[in-house]
């Protein structure tokens, strides 16, 4: 048993590499821009995602909890396998939606699954005094730097295979999209405490619970989840605006992938160190820096131009790899492992639905007012929201504090 939950963690991030691999996000707009696609409809196979997700995210989240982890991987990478292979015939805003649903379930089926897995094997191992990987709290750190230097990677195999065409970008992603399914058949399920995965409380007391926990349990883990949507929101947002803002600032088709693995190697520098400038600056001072630096970058790209407007999106990537690590394991860490996938895909659903009514208005804004006027009303909606969440987080960590330990009026490392 040991050994085998030892390579899971192996394996699991083997898995995490190869599903952020994916060749064809760098280049996508470009791609479906040169099948005659607007970007507002671009954007309409981006909110069918967020759809897709958003139906099955909960229920996928809650069978991952029910009927093990491991089998909603295998079953979500299976499905993301199909969709790329899809991608060989797609040539029309239909196909592109039929790739995008079957993304969507797939997606949505490893979504909070593979993060709960990491973390019960993490907490098995050391609760039993075996030798694990880094710890559950770096390890979700490190899954996370893992899957952005993934994107990095496929950001270089992209602007290569673009030496050649489009199609062989295409081509590599239909079947490096086999290597997740491949990866997930070696997983073992973690065990986990005596009635956790049953229904034996009846699936309205289990939702009772989490609704219970997430609203009215420990503050920290409402203001938290608040924070990761808000941040997700905003992360998913330029995300789909980057290549658009390359393309009209000039920079070169074949730059692109080169550009998009800087940013993914800067979120997994920033992840994987998050811990460490934690601990050196304290978490408040962490937060501030979360919320000033997607502003600074949102600013510097819309009023710079060329390649300094290129380098502003570093700031925004910064506070991305920060916020995905030191937002997502303090939510894992307090919350029962019985409900860990479910809540995490809670989570992810708060950002996805969001984004299906205003990923559209995104492109359809991108189209009738252009990339700059967009980029200064993301920084004016963004910048109080991130303060309406960062404020009362801040307030509740220190009331966890106080409560937890007598001598906590002073703010305490990694506290998140």
């Amino acid at each position: 048993m040991k050994r085998s939950l030892e390579n899971n963690i192996k394996a699991i991030y083997l898995l995490g590499f190869f599903t952020g691999f994916m060749v064809v996000v760098p280049v996508f707009v470009p791609l479906l821009q040169g099948y005659g696609l607007s970007m507002s409809e671009v954007m309409q196979t981006q909110a069918l995602f967020a759809l897709t997700i958003a139906l099955c995210e909960v229920p996928s989240g809650y069978i991952a909890d029910l009927w093990g982890r491991r089998n909603a991987i295998l079953v979500g990478s299976g499905l993301n396998a199909l969709g790329f292979f899809s991608l060989l015939w797609a040539d029309s805003f239909v196909d592109f939606l039929i790739y995008e649903f079957i993304l969507g379930i797939g997606f949505s089926l490893i979504s909070g699954a593979d993060l709960a897995l990491l973390y019960d094997t993490e907490v098995y191992l050391q609760e039993r005094g075996l030798r694990g990987g880094a710890g559950a709290s770096k390890s979700l750190s490190r899954l996370i730097a893992v899957e952005a230097a993934a994107s990095g990677a496929a950001g270089i195999a992209a602007s290569l295979l673009l030496l050649w065409s489009m199609d062989s970008v295409v081509m590599l992603q239909a079947f490096t999209g086999f290597a997740p399914l491949l990866l997930a058949v070696l997983l073992v399920e973690a065990p986990r405490p005596p009635g956790a995965g049953d229904a034996a409380d009846g699936h309205g007391e289990n939702a009772r619970r989490i609704v219970d926990l997430l609203l009215f349990g420990k503050p920290v883990v409402f203001w938290t989840a608040f924070a990761i949507a808000v941040f997700g929101l905003l992360a998913v947002y330029v995300f789909w605006i980057y290549q658009k803002y390359w393309e009209m600032q000039g920079i070169p088709l074949a730059s692109f992938g080169y550009i998009w693995a800087a940013f993914a190697l800067t979120v997994s520098l920033s992840a994987r160190y998050s811990e460490s400038l934690e601990r050196l600056l304290g978490y408040r001072q962490v937060l501030v820096l979360i919320a000033v630096l997607p502003i600074a970058g949102l600013l510097g790209m819309a009023f710079a131009a060329g390649w300094l407007g290129v380098i502003f999106g570093f700031a925004i990537q910064v506070s991305r790899g920060l916020s995905m690590s030191l937002f997502y394991e303090a939510l894992n860490r307090r919350v029962p492992g019985e409900f860990r996938a479910t809540v995490n895909s809670l989570v992810s659903l708060g950002v996805r639905s969001t984004f299906i009514v205003t990923g559209p208005l995104l492109g359809m804004a991108l189209d009738s007012h252009g990339v700059q006027p967009t980029l200064l009303g993301l920084a004016a909606i963004f910048a109080p929201l991130m303060g309406l969440v960062l404020v009362p987080l801040v307030l509740k960590i220190r009331r966890e504090q106080a409560e937890t330990s007598p001598q906590a009026s002073a703010p305490s490392a990694a506290v998140l």
